[in-house]
């Protein structure tokens, strides 16, 4: 299974991030989406899980939930915006995938037998960090690849 993972999009889908998640079965939103109509937009492409982040306090934005826990190709992945508000233990909770935000930086990290994936932000430039989202490959394992757009 093929998803695309994207975050921090700030109330802009970039053209390219629509290409890039274009052959992509499903969409996972890491928060501050900024603007609801991009979830329609990218709910057009494959179906979208999104969660709110620290921009989204007003309007249909502020109504997603913080975390997510969603069942993708037979693997466990929960979602939230910051990373340090973690609040499971994701191998206990037989989790295989973390995916996160917030922090604007693309990373790709295996602890403990988990993946931990934070796939940068789709959204306007934030100082020199580029402008990123990730494809996600989930069979046997889980591989995760991040892309600049």
């Amino acid at each position: 299974m093929r998803i695309g993972v994207l975050s921090d999009t700030h109330g802009l889908l970039r053209p390219e991030a629509v290409a890039a998640l274009a052959n992509v079965e499903a969409i996972l939103h890491a928060g501050d989406v900024g603007d609801i109509t991009i979830l329609d937009r990218l709910n057009a492409l494959a179906l979208t899980t999104a969660i709110r982040g620290n921009v989204d306090t007003s309007g249909p934005c502020a109504k997603l939930p913080a975390t997510e826990m969603v069942e993708l190709g037979g693997k466990l992945i929960y979602m939230l915006h910051a990373i340090q508000d973690l609040d499971i233990n994701p191998a206990a909770a037989s989790v295989s995938l973390v995916i996160s935000g917030h922090s604007h930086r693309p990373s790709i990290e295996e602890r403990n037998g988990v993946v931990y994936l934070n796939p940068g932000s789709a959204g306007p430039r934030r100082f020199s960090l580029p402008i990123t989202l990730a494809i996600v490959e989930i069979g046997d394992q889980i591989n995760a690849e991040i892309v600049e757009i």
